[in-house]
């Protein structure tokens, strides 16, 4: 089996090699009268000139396009001559030898027998030593016009003709690998799946940096160094001037130190003066649940925007320390600051409480601005050995995508105290029971009370972290408490999350259970209603 060294078909005979060479390559060799382009066949000059060359229309005579072959249409016996000829694009010298036999392209009886001469040869040499020039100046852009690139190599050709000449070049110079063209598409597969998949990790990475920003884990600040800017960007304003800076700054450094809040976002008394405000107005509710005495803590410069759950704790603390089960172990009636509740959260973990949350939070919280939520407050308050239980109201259960079983729920849990007895519940109820942690998407509360309307419908009184003191106090105001006391109320209409998350404290823990619910926080998992 013998193969053509130019284009790799395998022949059976010599014959047959020497028959194809003359006819598939020698004498398909053309070149065009109007540029130095050779080495093409008839249909690919035709082409290169209709492109190339579509300002000379004029038609060039017949023998122009016809190969050599073709004009003799009879065999020549004679003795061949040599002669000395030089190859054009390189200068080289060489001798070429007239062939004694040379066939018509039509005569395929005569084909057959024209022998191998030294002309094939040279011209196959000629062939092989001038591709790569050939190449290189098909690729070389043209002078102005379109520019279009190479989809293999980006190089930029002048035109289309030049690009398609182009692109076949690199076709050609892989004519020993048969799979060519299915390597090509693979090699850019792969390229296009890379480049997806560092676009995909470089989304993942920046998607990773906003949660870390927006949960106050990407190390930029903590409750000091937050509160330390606000008073500085108030001085530079002129908010603040720098004595009273010096001062403020001097209550937080002593509040950091000794661990505990220093009151000046608390309000006292609410739960009081939400007593007084529904024994006069509010007839319209049928009955009124109210929460133990609890005081209202609100967000500081130094944890604005971050610090809602530490300060629903503060509340929920508060509450616990004037309810008599609870007070031994609710801090002593103390109320830690932010800092403090932060390195409770730290030490609760290294109890061996919410293993997977600690590695949530790498395992701190001291010196961040991470937010935390109800299972973080049911961490705190297991530490304590406070008894809390987790209710998951995980999707909307009335029309609008509000939570009427959220509300049914809140009315179970104050009705508790008159449960299993005869007697009727009262216009007006002061219960001794703690406010409930409300968690959602972005936000906690706490629920400090409930109205009945005489429709039936059911309103939550919340505690808002984000009110501020002012707001707060317009409820001991007799002439601001009914305006004040309409952002408290929250219908079913105006709780409309997907999701919320109730922590309520159902008793103390005895060392024995404190022990169980370590083991069980090892997976944490909440009550789901429904």
């Amino acid at each position: 089996m013998l193969t053509c060294e130019i284009c790799g078909e395998e022949l059976l005979l010599e014959e047959d090699l020497k028959t194809h060479l003359l006819l598939s390559h020698e004498e398909n060799d053309m070149d065009c009268p109007l540029c130095s382009l050779s080495g093409v066949s008839y249909d690919e000059l035709c082409h290169h000139i209709n492109f190339a060359h579509p300002e000379k229309p004029q038609r060039l005579p017949e023998e122009t396009f016809t190969p050599t072959s073709a004009r003799t249409s009879s065999v020549s016996r004679d003795k061949p001559s040599t002669s000395q000829f030089n190859c054009d694009p390189c200068g080289v010298q060489a001798e070429q030898v007239q062939p004694r036999e040379r066939a018509s392209v039509a005569d395929s009886s005569v084909a057959t027998s024209v022998p191998w001469t030294q002309t094939e040869s040279s011209n196959h040499f000629m062939k092989a030593r001038h591709r790569s020039p050939k190449q290189r100046r098909l690729s070389l852009p043209g002078d102005g016009g379109e520019s279009l690139t190479c989809p293999i190599c980006a190089s930029v050709c002048s035109n289309s003709s030049l690009l398609q000449e182009h692109v076949e070049l690199h076709l050609e110079s892989e004519d020993l690998c048969p799979n060519s063209d299915l390597k090509l598409a693979r090699k850019l597969q792969q390229e296009e799946n890379l480049r997806h998949r560092e676009d995909e990790d470089q989304k993942e990475k920046e998607e990773f940096k906003k949660l870390q920003k927006q949960f106050g884990l990407d190390g930029s600040g903590s409750y000091r160094k937050q509160m330390e800017r606000t008073m500085e960007r108030d001085v530079a304003r002129g908010l603040m001037d720098p004595a009273e800076y010096h001062c403020r700054r001097a209550e937080m450094l002593e509040s950091l130190v000794s661990g505990l809040d220093d009151g000046k976002t608390k309000t006292q008394g609410v739960i009081r003066c939400l007593h007084d405000y529904y024994r006069t107005e509010g007839r319209d509710c049928v009955h009124v649940w109210l929460s133990a005495d609890t005081d209202h803590y609100c967000s500081s410069a130094g944890d604005k925007g971050w610090g809602c759950g530490y300060r629903n704790f503060q509340m929920l603390l508060s509450s616990l320390s004037r309810i008599d089960a609870y007070v031994a172990v609710a801090q002593g009636g103390s109320v830690p600051s932010i800092p403090r509740l932060q390195s409770m959260m730290e030490e609760a973990w290294k109890e061996g409480l919410d293993p997977q949350g600690a590695s949530h939070f790498n395992h701190r919280l001291q010196g961040t601005r991470a937010w935390i939520g109800a299972t973080e407050v049911y961490v705190l308050l297991t530490s304590l050995g406070i008894r809390a239980r987790i209710v998951d109201f995980h999707q909307p259960t009335g029309p609008g995508g509000t939570h009427p079983r959220l509300f049914d729920w809140v009315k179970q849990y104050y009705c508790q105290t008159t449960k299993g007895s005869n007697r009727l519940p009262s216009r007006i109820n002061c219960t001794s029971l703690p406010p409930l942690y409300l968690q959602h998407q972005g936000h906690s509360r706490s629920i400090v009370g409930l109205e009945q309307r005489k429709n039936g419908s059911l309103c939550l009184l919340l505690f808002d972290p984000g009110a501020s003191t002012a707001d707060t106090r317009k409820l001991m105001n007799v002439s601001t408490v009914s305006t004040a006391v309409r952002n408290l109320r929250k219908l079913p209409g105006s709780m409309k999350q997907k999701q919320y998350q109730v922590v309520s404290v159902e008793g103390v823990l005895t060392a024995e259970d404190k022990q169980v619910c370590i083991a069980n926080s090892k997976t944490l998992h909440a009550e789901r209603i429904p």
